[in-house]
């Protein structure tokens, strides 16, 4: 049996790069989809195709984590659907780049809001019905072991999203519901091609960088994703696992 049989999840954020690559993990592994999306409804819609191809089951919804209103109806459209949750991975993120010389109150609040505060409002949402053995998985990064200059901002979303994480886990433990963070090391995506970032000179010092001598693939963070969703994580609470190639 795969590991997520009969399972229904929830991945923000999936219509690209990680987020995708999660929401086909999970349903290769048995679980119902809800593969979310803030504005690439198409992006999302191909995602749901490939795997109701593939024989899974999976949904598009939108919705803006940001908004505590759009967060309670994305996770109600799940257990609407599919009729429980037992998965919710926080992947919603954004990033930007600064000196703090240039740091901005709009640099600031758009990374928190999207970083920070959607996973408070997702994860409270999901907490209403979680079923018991459920889990959370929030998406961090190695750049809080890195502390690469000019990413104050990113970072301390990153950081504020491991110490949430730490204390859901306490907190939710007593309802065996587990809480967990996976953090990718340097992962080339959609993102890091439109950035700019993917073969240039800035991936080629990240790569040499990496012990393992490679880029990320959005699959390496996906597997291990599904691994701590499934109970073959039931012993894992409150852990940060780097999927880094071996970045510290």
């Amino acid at each position: 049996m795969s590991k997520l049989e009969g399972k229904v999840a929830v991945v923000t954020g999936a219509s690209k790069g990680i987020g995708a690559g999660i929401a086909r993990a999970l349903a290769r592994e048995g679980a119902a989809v809800v593969v979310n999306y803030a504005s690439s409804r198409e992006g999302a819609e191909a995602v749901v195709a490939a795997i109701t191809a593939a024989g899974g089951r999976a949904i598009a919804v939108q919705g803006d984590v940001t908004v505590a209103a759009q967060a309670d109806a994305l996770i109600e459209a799940a257990v609407r659907e599919f009729g429980r949750l037992d998965v919710l991975v926080n992947n919603s993120g954004v990033y930007a780049f600064a000196p703090i010389e240039e740091v901005t109150e709009e640099h600031y609040r758009r990374q928190f809001d999207v970083n920070v505060l959607g996973v408070l409002l997702a994860s409270r949402a999901a907490a209403k019905h979680l079923t018991e053995g459920g889990s959370i998985v929030t998406i961090s990064s190695a750049i809080t072991d890195v502390l690469m200059p000019g990413s104050a901002v990113y970072s301390g979303t990153k950081g504020a999203v491991n110490a949430i994480s730490g204390v859901l886990a306490n907190e939710l433990a007593p309802r065996r519901i587990r809480v967990n963070v996976v953090s990718p090391g340097y992962v080339t995506t959609e993102g890091t091609h439109s950035a700019g970032i993917a073969g240039s000179e800035m991936e080629a010092g990240l790569v040499a960088e990496t012990p393992l001598g490679r880029a990320g693939r959005p699959d390496d963070i996906a597997d291990v994703v599904a691994f701590l969703a499934s109970d073959d994580a039931r012993w894992v609470t409150g852990e940060v696992i780097n999927a880094s190639g071996g970045v510290r």
